[in-house]
């Protein structure tokens, strides 16, 4: 009895999965406060801090949205779902 290795096509090219670079962003909306906006920022997003979080909370409300993350994919999808259970308004995960 003799085994065979058979290879799977790839379903996407380099970079494709879980590497590369993902944004994790953040949508306007009217039920969120400037206050909580800018501190769940700082509590979930590494190297944010209350002034910075207000700062993406003027750019969310001036602009509709912002960028608060890029990175990884793995570590992209847990601030997303964090900021998400903390009630802000996301978009999905894109590729930066």
């Amino acid at each position: 009895m003799s085994t065979e290795t058979v290879e799977r096509p790839r379903s996407s090219g380099p970079g494709g999965g879980l590497g590369g670079e993902w944004k994790v962003i953040v949508l306007n909306d009217n039920h969120n406060t400037f206050d909580h906006v800018a501190k769940s920022l700082a509590r979930v997003i590494p190297g944010v801090n209350v002034d910075a979080g207000y700062r993406f909370a003027d750019r969310i409300h001036a602009s509709g949205q912002a960028i608060v993350w890029t990175g990884q994919r793995e570590p992209a999808e847990l601030y997303w779902e964090q900021l998400e259970q903390a009630g802000l308004t996301m978009a999905p995960l894109e590729r930066a």
